[in-house]
C-alpha cells in the first residue's frame, strides 16, 4: 500500500448525496475526497422525477435549474393493471432530469469548488482507530477525520460489513429488479404517469430534451417465470395493461439495451454503521412508485452537512452520530415507512385493483395520501 494525502472527510460514493455533502463541505472550505466507481456522465436505474422540494437546495448548490426550462411536472395519473385511469394533482409538484445530466452536473460543480473526485475507484475497505479513519482503495491508504457513505442500493462494503440485509433471506421487500429506458413518444410535459401490472408498477414522464423517462419495478420471481428475459416479461407481463401494451409499441427507444439492476432491498437500514455516516440509499430506500428517493438522498446531504460540520467545530463524534442519526429518523422514517405500505398494496393485484378504484371515488383522499411520502423544502 503506498499512502496518501488525508483530507477533512472522505466520502465513499458520488451519486446525488454524495456530490451535494461534497459540494456543502467544500463551500465551507473542508478537504473533501470523493471515491466513485463509476464515471460520469452515465445512466443510472431512476424515475428521474424530482420534487420541488428539492429546487431551491440545488439552485444553492449552484445548479441553476432556472435556466435549463426543465418540464415542470404537476399531474399524477395512475393506472390498474387493466388499464383502469385515475387522475389527480400533485400538490408539491416536481420537474424531470435524467440522472445522466444531474450527476455529471453535480460532479462538475464539486470539482469547481475544490473537490478531489477520484473516478472508478473501488473502496475496498475503511477502517477506525478511534480518532480517524483510514481508507484502503485502489492500493493507497486515504486518511479522514469522518468518512460518509454514500455507495447507494448495495455496494460491496455492505457485503463486506455484514449488513442485516444482506444477510437475510431475500424475499418480500428484498428481492426487486429496475429497468430503465430513455425514450421519445407524444408525451403531456406536467404529466407523470404510474402503471401498474402485476408484480410491479412502471412510471414514465417528460425529462430534458424531449424525452422520456421510462422505468419500472418488479419482482425477480416476475423475471425468472419469464425465462430471465426482460423483452419476454414485457410482453407477457407488463403489455397486459393497455396503457403500457400502447407506450412500448409507440415508443421510440433511444438506447438498444435497458439500464438494469437487481437485488433492491427496501428493508430498514442503519443511519450509521462503523462510525460512518450513511446516506441516500445506503441508509435507506423509499419506495420507487413515491417519486422522492431523489429528494430524500439530497436531503439527507444536508443534514449531515449540519452534523459533520458541527463536528469540526466541537470535536464530538459521538455527539455528531447522535443528532445525524436523529434528524434522519425524524426526516425520513415516516416517510419510508408510508412508502412500504404503499408498496405492498400495489404489489398485489387484487389490493392495487381496489385501492384504485376506492381512491377514484374518495377524491378527498388524494392530497392527504400523495402528502404522507412527500417533504417540505429544504
Amino acid at each position: 500500500m503506498m499512502n496518501s494525502t488525508g483530507s477533512d472527510v472522505i466520502i465513499i460514493g458520488g451519486g446525488l448525496a454524495g456530490l451535494a455533502l461534497s459540494i456543502l463541505l467544500a463551500q465551507q472550505h473542508h478537504t473533501v475526497t470523493v471515491f466513485e466507481k463509476d464515471d460520469y456522465p452515465r445512466h443510472k436505474v431512476c424515475g428521474e422525477y424530482i420534487s420541488m422540494e428539492s429546487f431551491p437546495f440545488l439552485e444553492q448548490l449552484g445548479i441553476l435549474l432556472s435556466d435549463m426550462k426543465l418540464p415542470v411536472i404537476n399531474k399524477l395519473l395512475l393506472t390498474d393493471v387493466h388499464g383502469n385511469e385515475m387522475f389527480t394533482d400533485l400538490p408539491q409538484g416536481g420537474f424531470g432530469i435524467s440522472r445522466y445530466m444531474l450527476d455529471d452536473l453535480l460532479a462538475k460543480r464539486a470539482v469547481a469548488c475544490g473537490v478531489v473526485l477520484n473516478v472508478k475507484t473501488r473502496v475496498d475497505d475503511v477502517l477506525f482507530d478511534g480518532d480517524g479513519f483510514t481508507v484502503l482503495a485502489a492500493a493507497r491508504q486515504y486518511t479522514a477525520k469522518i468518512v460518509c457513505g454514500a455507495w447507494g442500493k448495495r455496494a460491496n462494503m455492505d457485503v463486506k460489513w455484514h449488513r442485516s440485509f444482506i444477510k437475510e433471506k431475500q424475499k418480500g421487500l428484498d428481492n426487486y429488479i429496475g429497468v430503465k429506458y430513455h425514450v421519445r413518444l407524444p408525451w403531456t410535459d406536467n404529466l407523470i404517469a404510474l402503471h401498474n401490472f402485476n408484480g410491479g408498477y412502471c412510471g414514465i414522464s417528460r425529462i430534458e430534451d424531449d424525452k422520456c423517462c421510462l422505468c419500472y419495478l418488479t419482482t425477480a420471481a416476475n423475471l425468472k417465470q419469464n425465462g430471465n428475459d426482460i423483452a419476454e416479461m414485457e410482453r407477457n407481463v407488463l403489455m397486459k395493461n393497455p396503457a403500457l401494451g400502447k407506450i412500448f409499441s409507440e415508443a421510440e427507444f433511444l438506447y438498444d439495451t435497458p439500464v438494469t439492476i437487481s437485488q433492491i432491498s427496501f428493508r430498514k437500514k442503519d443511519t450509521v454503521l462503523n462510525h460512518v455516516l450513511l446516506l441516500g440509499d445506503a441508509a435507506g430506500m423509499i419506495t420507487p412508485l413515491c417519486g422522492n428517493g431523489m429528494s430524500i438522498a439530497l436531503h439527507t446531504a444536508k443534514i449531515a452537512f449540519g452534523a459533520v460540520d458541527n463536528f469540526f467545530i466541537s470535536g464530538g463524534r459521538k455527539q455528531m452520530e447522535y443528532v445525524y442519526n436523529k434528524e434522519w429518523c425524524k426526516k425520513f422514517y415516516f416517510r419510508i415507512f408510508a412508502g412500504r405500505i404503499l408498496q405492498r398494496i400495489f404489489e398485489k393485484q387484487l389490493a392495487g385493483n381496489m385501492f384504485l378504484s376506492i381512491f377514484k371515488k374518495l377524491t378527498f383522499l388524494h392530497q392527504p395520501v400523495i402528502k404522507l411520502t412527500s417533504g417540505r423544502p429544504f
